[in-house]
């Protein structure tokens, strides 16, 4: 597969994920700390999950600029550059991790536990 099939692909995954509103949304705090009994641990967990996050996106994002690194200077270059900026924008407008984490609590889909437990 070329890297511009490969990009279309993966394009065709992220878009079947559904989103979540990147707009500003009052949330009750209330509902937060009844999972985790405390609002503190709840923020311990989104922030864990949300460092996992970004760590994969991190990782993911560094194996498709591997594709790009070469010492050639061509005319293939600069078409690749071309790649490498309609692919900083996608992760640009990508959901913040954070986001996505907290999307991911209010749906029960982070699974947690206490270490005293």
């Amino acid at each position: 597969m070329s890297n511009k099939e490969n990009q279309e692909n993966a394009e065709n995954k992220e878009a079947r994920k559904p989103r979540p509103n990147t707009l500003a949304i009052t949330r009750d705090i209330d509902t937060f700390d009844e999972k985790t009994g405390n609002i503190y641990e709840t923020v311990v967990v989104l922030s864990k999950r949300a460092n996992q996050i970004a760590s994969d996106v991190k990782e993911e994002l560094h194996e498709k600029m591997q594709e790009f690194t070469s010492t050639r200077d061509t005319m293939e270059e600069i078409l690749e550059n071309r790649e490498q900026i309609d692919l900083a924008r996608h992760y640009e407008q990508m959901p913040k991790s954070s986001l996505l984490a907290i999307e991911e609590y209010l749906e029960d889909k982070i699974y947690f536990r206490k270490p005293e437990e």
